[in-house]
């Protein structure tokens, strides 16, 4: 019970994640608000959570895991009703700001539980769980966002979370255990540095597309703010006799490893998920909720390879799990650049398959080996570290690929266009040049050319992410071995 429990919180906060993403058309017309004005729906709720997550064990060892979970749920579920009931755009903006604080910490603390109460031997079927909320909720979120959004109204994307909210609100009170306090002191000026530094480079990511990046002063400025904050944070956590983020958690060659690791799975299935429903529906005309189907088969490849690879981890090596997991991963995205605009919704199906099953056998080893050889009072920072790599991974993909699609749709427009002219149309069809010589053929024309060119740029983007899947893959051989990780002692560091 107490896994069903953490399970649904992960699910609760993760889901918001996408769920919002589908609607923001039919948010916008509501509120009266510009598209440039709508993405502050997104980021205020990304920069939230961003900001909380690395409190997360601090808050954890000051009240206990119990309180902070009650709390995390009660906050997340009565901040969701209210932006369901938002009247304006500001109104949304502040409450989805403090939907993300209130939910920051349900997904790392989830990890943490699942880790203390099942045995070394147990933790990948254990992660197999965890992972489940963790990747089920973002891929869930755009169909079941699309649906609510088609059959009810925008605003039920938010309400959905209320009886899911008091559902996992009774099972913590229930079933959670209180969990050791384990008191320190504060550094609040540690804090506020990583807050701003992680809050300016959120913006940056959100904000860049929109702002041509940096062609505008606005995105220099959150960008140097970005830059500086980092850097006097890593000066202040070296010399401090107590930091906010304690450097033990560094020498563990495995947690590094496995937080490049989680920022690359962040790139790849977020970036993905970003991606494709803008290409089903812009290119190829589907309804937002078949759009969202369409994408369903990932979700299910995903549970797919978390019962089977539950029984695997702890029999086989960790790394030759996950690297079969980025093999598959690698082999869907490659699948990918065989897209093209005529096609049917076979290649999207199977190739959304394979990546989510791909993603979830490379996860939950992934997660395990992370924290294998990590003392037990790391965990709270740990988890909350892991998920802030996975979240800034995710912002971090997103942002760069939905820049690289406009650039390069423009580039491959004025390629293609410049292979057409009058001559070589009129040589192969006087009567097509007479059609595209009026106002409204080269207006469809041109319509065509641009679709292609936004295919290409697609294809582009699904290039470059294979490409970093497999370049990813040599760290495997950083990671130690199972046999090292069991004979590794679990000392608690101070």
């Amino acid at each position: 019970m107490i896994t069903a429990t953490v399970m649904l919180t992960s699910i609760l906060q993760t889901l918001d994640n996408t769920i919002a993403n589908v609607a923001l058309p039919k948010m916008q017309g509501s509120l009266s608000a510009t598209q440039d004005q709508m993405t502050w729906v997104l980021t205020s709720y990304i920069v939230a959570a961003a900001i909380m997550t690395p409190l997360t064990g601090w808050l954890a060892g000051q009240f206990g895991r119990k309180r902070l979970f009650l709390a995390s749920v009660v906050g997340f579920t009565i901040t969701s009703m209210f932006c369901g009931l938002a009247q304006s755009l500001p109104q949304i903006v502040l409450f989805r700001f403090l939907q993300g604080l209130a939910g920051a910490a349900l997904v790392p603390m989830s990890q943490a539980v699942l880790f203390d109460i099942n045995p070394p031997e147990n933790h990948g079927k254990a992660m197999a769980a965890w992972g489940q909320g963790v990747l089920l909720g973002p891929m869930l979120g755009p169909i079941l966002g699309g649906w609510l959004t088609d059959s009810y109204s925008w605003r039920w994307v938010f309400y959905i979370n209320v009886p899911l909210g008091i559902l996992a609100f009774l099972g913590v009170l229930a079933f959670l255990p209180d969990g050791d306090k384990r008191r320190s002191r504060f550094d609040f000026f540690g804090f506020a540095l990583l807050s701003i530094a992680i809050a300016a480079l959120q913006v940056v990511l959100d904000r860049g597309p929109l702002k041509d990046w940096f062609g505008s002063n606005e995105i220099w400025i959150e960008a140097t703010v970005a830059g500086l904050a980092f850097y006097l944070f890593v000066v202040h956590s070296a010399t401090s006799p107590h930091p906010f983020i304690r450097p033990a958690l560094f020498k563990d060659r495995n947690f590094l490893t496995g937080n490049v690791f989680i920022f690359v799975v962040g790139i790849v299935l977020f970036a993905t998920l970003a991606l494709l429903p803008p290409m089903l529906q812009n290119l190829m005309n589907y309804p937002v909720y078949e759009a969202g189907l369409l994408t369903a088969p990932r979700s299910l490849g995903t549970l797919l390879a978390m019962f089977v690879v539950g029984r695997l981890v702890g029999r086989i090596d960790a790394r030759l799990i996950i690297g079969l997991g980025f093999g598959l991963t690698a082999i869907s995205l490659w699948m990918m650049t065989r897209f093209d605009i005529q096609m049917n919704g076979v290649p999207v199906f199977w190739s959304g398959l394979v990546q989510g099953f791909g993603t979830g056998v490379a996860y939950v080893p992934m997660a395990a080996m992370t924290f294998a050889t990590l003392s037990p009072d790391l965990r709270n920072e740990g988890t909350a570290l892991f998920s802030l790599t996975r979240n800034i991974g995710s912002s971090v993909g997103i942002s760069v690929v939905q820049a690289l699609l406009v650039s390069n749709t423009q580039v491959v427009h004025a390629a293609l266009a410049e292979h057409v002219s009058p001559y070589n149309l009129a040589a192969r069809s006087p009567e097509l040049l007479a059609q595209l010589s009026s106002h409204s053929g080269g207006a469809v024309f041109n319509a065509a050319l641009t679709a292609q060119a936004t295919m290409i740029a697609y294809i582009d983007d699904f290039q470059l992410m294979f490409i970093l899947t497999l370049l990813a893959m040599p760290l495997l051989l950083l990671v130690r071995s199972a046999r090292a990780t069991k004979d590794a002692p679990q000392v608690a560091i101070e």
